[in-house]
């Protein structure tokens, strides 16, 4: 029971900062990433590596567990600080849902811990034809539209700053030199992927918001 336990605590809801998932969450990550390999593998005998590659890293993507952790449900039992507004649009329910696994495997077990992800992370919510049409990598994406209209983006760092003992990036998004939009994360790259995301929902909401000067 203690496994579990610390499996749904962050690393903000206690001061003791070796009571958290942080330790599960790197086993879990193991178990997830072979056995989702495993799954790939036998389920697309004819496909070759680069496409096993690109499906297993949707699947175990931070944004890709954290959607499935949400829909579990655990945003309901994941103990951190909920003061902290930037937390809730992390991924600490993902880190939180690969903690769990690496819990399971703890208690139960290896033959357990498979059949838990293949049954209840891969079976009931990853929908396999949707997902090999899904791309999460929203700074790329930002990317590839910027070429096909001719347009410069670039990523600025604004600043640096400590909440609650971590570091928060904020990071602009310019596009032929007017600042569009701003976003916080953890690191740089997470910071990017929020405020790449919020351009292409500008984009397909309005897009004159987004390209007009």
């Amino acid at each position: 029971m203690p496994y579990y336990i610390t499996a749904v605590t962050h690393r903000s809801s206690d001061e003791d900062l070796l009571n958290n998932n942080e330790r599960l969450e790197f086993l879990g990550d193991a178990f997830i990433g072979s056995i989702v390999g495993e799954y790939l593998f036998k389920k697309y005998p004819t496909r070759d590596e680069g496409y096993l590659t690109e499906m297993r890293s949707k699947i175990v993507s931070r944004q890709s567990l954290n959607e499935i952790a949400l829909r579990m449900g655990l945003q309901k039992i994941v103990r951190f600080n909920k003061h902290d507004k930037l937390l809730r649009r992390s991924q600490i329910f993902g880190n939180a849902l690969e903690a769990l696994v690496g819990a399971v495997y703890l208690d139960k077990g290896f033959d357990k811990t498979r059949k838990f992800i293949l049954k209840h992370l891969i079976g009931t919510f990853v929908d396999m034809d949707e997902l090999e049409n899904t791309d999460y990598n929203f700074k790329n994406k930002l990317y590839i539209w910027a070429q096909r209209n001719n347009k410069k983006v670039e990523f600025i760092t604004l600043n640096e700053s400590l909440e609650a003992g971590r570091k928060v990036f904020r990071i602009a998004i310019e596009i032929d030199g007017k600042a569009v939009v701003e976003a916080t994360g953890y690191n740089k790259k997470q910071a990017q992927q929020y405020a790449a995301q919020k351009i292409l929902e500008q984009l397909e909401e309005n897009p004159a918001t987004v390209i007009e000067p």
